[in-house]
């Protein structure tokens, strides 16, 4: 038998100087990506063509067909959508799951169980949203085509929740530099996955605002079918979706090497705080800065730096 010794995570003792380091590429990272972030080129460009590969059509222009097309569009098209603002956050989460890791030795068991407590925080908000949606149908807010002010109501939905998960992940970013009090500690001491699922909920959140234009597609045919039980599972579908790629490049920086990764990042007392907490800030500040100032500002509420390929 193979000996499989656990990972134990270090102390999170993190010097000054570290702290100091991580908040600036943290802070500095996050507003760069939300002055440079080309939403037509990731969603267009981007998410436009890994949804005709995955589909074999084009998925803005092709009716979906039936329930089970609405299903496979469902998911392609959340593969589609991991690299748009709305889901960039996903990205995050990597650093925690590392942590997680329970062995040296890279076993598929051992990446798939810190993969299984986020898919069991996202399921049931997921579900609980998309049931939510097709039992409300094409009235429920996120589909409005009614304006407040000069903007459209479904992007305030959208400026609101992603402004509230943004804020979220900054607040987990601090309390890993233990700058603030860790609101999981407790919690996470009784239950040590505790974490994992809690970013699962807030990726399954992502859906409440999301704005992507095929994911509005797909909740438009969910809403006309009026069909709580589907509109769940294809909601659970987007989301398993958005998060495949992650998982994709999770497996992969855990298996090159051996796990140097987990070595690396196990290796001296801190850095694995370090790494997370840098990564939070990073979406935390890019997520609350692009949805809360720089949409309203495209609808002329404020003002943010606009880029010439974005004008």
């Amino acid at each position: 038998m193979v000996d499989v010794q656990p990972v134990q995570s270090p102390p999170t003792t993190i010097d000054s100087s570290r702290r100091n380091r991580a908040l600036l590429i943290g802070f500095l990272a996050g507003l760069a990506m939300a002055v440079l972030w080309s939403y037509k080129f990731v969603d267009t460009t981007i998410g436009q063509n890994i949804a005709k590969a995955g589909l074999g059509h084009d998925a803005e222009t092709t009716p979906i067909s039936g329930l089970l097309s609405g299903a496979m569009f469902a998911f392609v098209t959340g593969v589609a959508g991991s690299f748009t603002a709305c889901n960039i956050a996903v990205f995050g989460v990597v650093g925690p799951m590392v942590e997680q890791q329970q062995s040296r030795r890279q076993t598929l068991r051992s990446m798939l169980r810190p993969m299984g407590w986020l898919v069991a925080g996202m399921l049931p908000v997921s579900a609980l949203y998309g049931a939510i949606g097709a039992w409300w149908g094409p009235s429920i807010p996120q589909l409005s085509t009614d304006m407040m002010g000069t903007m459209p109501v479904r992007l305030v939905q959208s400026s609101v929740v992603f402004g509230l998960i943004g804020l979220a992940l900054l607040y987990l970013g601090l309390a890993e530099l233990r700058l603030v009090p860790d609101p999981l500690a407790k919690l996470e001491q009784r239950y040590p996955n505790a974490r994992l699922v809690v970013l699962g909920a807030l990726i399954g959140g992502f859906l409440i605002g999301r704005p992507f234009p095929l994911f509005h597609k797909m909740f438009v045919y969910a809403a006309e079918n009026n069909n709580p039980v589907y509109g769940a599972s294809i909601f659970v579908l987007q989301s398993l979706g958005n998060m495949l790629i992650m998982g994709i490049l999770f497996a992969l920086l855990t298996m090159i090497g051996r796990g140097w990764l987990v070595r690396w990042m196990t290796a001296k007392p801190g850095r694995i705080a370090t790494v997370t907490a840098t990564t939070f800030l990073a979406v935390g500040v890019f997520t609350v800065v692009y949805w809360t100032i720089r949409v309203p500002a495209i609808f002329g509420y404020g003002w943010f730096p606009t880029m010439p390929y974005n004008g």
